[in-house]
């Protein structure tokens, strides 16, 4: 079998995957990283009113001039705006956020002013028409669009929405998940491991990533190379999730009953990617008599190999499947460009993810070096990482100082 592209791959999910087609009306308060389900355009302008940028006074230029002291003939607070019209010779005391008086179309700051003994004030500038003053609908316009279907909500667009009184929006639902490993060799964390055996990391560490997602998680843990454990835990997704990820059990050489159950239980198609770390990989769909489909993952068993494969090809396919809009799919890892500081060794024919770590260097060029050993059994790289050195198919050892793709971590990974 032929080594399948990445963005080829990430293309036939994206295509087979559906965008969910039913949604829910919650509070605001209830809406932390949930998936807007449609457009919000802005019932109000913002801001409401005219109102002052500064503490200062409140002026009519056609009646003011720098040599002039004018008359205080009120105050304007937030909330509590002053009420009458400035008129010929007259100012007003005037705060930050409260209203602009009838006939003001300036503020000037209180730094460029002194007050007289006889309460007058005067002036050492001469300011510019409408100077301090936020305009109505300067943010937002009544009728605006403000924020699009399938954006997440979080702490930059609640915050948005709160701001235009809205208190009731319609998101889509939480993408129910279920999750296993699968390999006698593996240990939960917090068991003893006895020989031969190593600890589960790739379900803890896909159980961190779906969580970040905001999905509902349903953990069947580590099962046995027995084919009617894994059947049923397959009968058990199809009843009760939208997706099922496995780790383990999709390459070559692994137990014989993992393909067969797998094609026994839905249309899967192995996959190798031509990809590195990461080479195995499954995708389909589990059959099902009800209309809502289970989508299947299956990871490949390696630690390192199942974290890199779970962020370029689930997290968009499950961004998808949850109603992100397409442009926050397609741009859901950036691409930057940075020069290496050491040499890279690379060999033709996959591309590949490197861990490293990127920063700014003095000359303000970004510049990235490798992470620690580029195994794909060595997680720990990870740790001191901020993002992949994205090395292209057909590229061969990149030299000290060539221009290299970086992907910077998304908040999946940080």
């Amino acid at each position: 079998m032929s080594l399948l592209p990445l963005p080829q791959a990430l293309e036939q999910m994206l295509q087979q995957l559906p965008t969910p087609n039913e949604f829910e009306q919650i509070s605001l308060d209830q809406a932390t990283n949930r998936i807007l389900a449609e457009d919000i355009f802005s019932p109000i302008n913002v801001p409401h009113f005219d109102n002052s940028a500064m503490d200062g006074y409140a002026v009519n230029l056609q009646n003011f001039s720098i040599n002039q002291p004018l008359v205080v003939i009120g105050k304007a607070f937030a909330g509590n705006p002053f009420t009458d019209e400035i008129g010929e010779g007259q100012c007003v005391r005037i705060m930050t956020g409260a209203a602009i008086p009838k006939g003001a179309d300036a503020v000037i700051m209180q730094e460029e002013t002194s007050l007289n003994n006889d309460g007058t004030v005067c002036f050492t500038r001469q300011p510019k028409l409408f100077e301090n003053i936020r305009k109505q609908g300067e943010d937002i316009q009544q009728g605006q669009l403000v924020l699009g279907k399938g954006s997440k909500l979080d702490v930059t667009t609640l915050p948005l929405l709160a701001s235009l009184g809205i208190a009731q929006i319609q998101v889509y639902p939480r993408i129910k998940v279920a999750i296993l490993s699968t390999g006698d060799e593996l240990v939960s964390v917090g068991n003893p491991l006895k020989s031969g055996q190593i600890y589960d990391t790739n379900r803890f560490a896909v159980r961190l990533m779906l969580e970040k997602l905001n999905c509902e998680i349903t953990d069947y843990g580590i099962l046995p190379d027995d084919p009617t454990q894994f059947e049923n835990a397959f009968i058990n997704s199809q009843q009760n999730a939208d997706v099922l990820i496995t780790s383990g059990g999709v390459s070559v050489g692994e137990a014989d009953f993992t393909k067969e159950v797998l094609e026994k239980r839905g249309q899967i198609g192995f996959w190798k990617i031509a990809m590195k770390p990461g080479k195995p990989f499954a995708f389909g769909q589990l059959n099902s008599d009800t209309d809502n489909k289970t989508w299947f993952f299956g990871l490949p068993g390696n630690p390192v190999s199942a974290l890199v494969t779970f962020y370029q090809l689930v997290q968009p396919a499950l961004m998808k499947l949850a109603g992100y809009s397409p442009e926050k799919i397609a741009n859901f890892s950036p691409n930057l460009t940075a020069y290496t500081v050491t040499s890279l060794k690379k060999a033709v024919g996959r591309q590949d993810f490197q861990r490293g770590f990127y920063r700014i260097n003095p000359q303000g060029e970004l510049e990235v070096k490798p992470i620690g050993n580029q195994g794909s059994h060595i997680f720990s790289a990870f740790n001191e990482s901020n993002c992949f050195i994205v090395l292209e198919q057909e590229r061969s050892n990149v030299a000290q100082g060539e221009k290299v793709t970086i992907q910077p971590f998304n908040f999946l990974l940080k």
